[in-house]
């Protein structure tokens, strides 16, 4: 008789963004970064305390017990807008829906802290980035970053809605 295992499951898990597995992610973003643009925005110059709760939150992500492969956070700009920042999927993992899982936790997150609108930037040869975000709706708008280059950078904006049950359940709402 063989016992079956169960296959490892994708968990995201809150952290802090000066943990060890945070700044190994995001130093990987901005390596990816700088050899895309040329420049990029020094995740270490970020405050950690930018992404602590109630006014911010850093999700890892995991197969299992294995390392963090992914990640994302946002951070509070006001009563009920918010930035979501420094989203990366190691390229060993990518192709899997970690960058959706990670979004819709994050989205989920905000709506349950009473920010309504979301604002990102990612550059334009991101197109993974830029058809997720899309795909979500997210909407292009005019920079909100003063300085930005608008040939590299792509500013995004999406209203939150909460689900209805219907929507949760998946029955046609009537």
């Amino acid at each position: 008789m063989t016992l079956l295992q169960a296959a490892p499951q994708w968990t995201h898990t809150a952290v802090s963004y000066g943990t060890a597995d945070a700044r190994t992610l995001t130093r990987a973003l901005h390596q990816e970064q700088l050899a895309t643009y040329g420049s990029a925005d020094d995740p270490e110059a970020t405050d950690s305390a930018e992404f602590d709760a109630p006014n911010g939150q850093f999700l890892l992500a995991r197969l299992g017990y294995g390392p963090a492969l992914a990640c994302g956070g946002w951070r509070a700009l006001s009563s009920s807008t918010a930035e979501i920042k420094r989203m990366y999927v190691a390229p060993a993992a990518r192709g899997k829906g970690l960058g959706r899982r990670i979004l819709a936790a994050l989205e989920q997150d905000l709506l349950g802290r009473g920010h309504t609108e979301v604002l990102l930037e990612t550059g334009v040869r991101n197109t993974a980035a830029l058809a997720l975000y899309t795909s979500v709706g997210y909407t292009p708008v005019r920079s909100y970053a003063p300085g930005r280059n608008p040939d590299i950078n792509r500013a995004l904006k999406k209203t939150l809605q909460p689900e209805t049950p219907h929507q949760r359940t998946g029955l046609p709402s009537y």
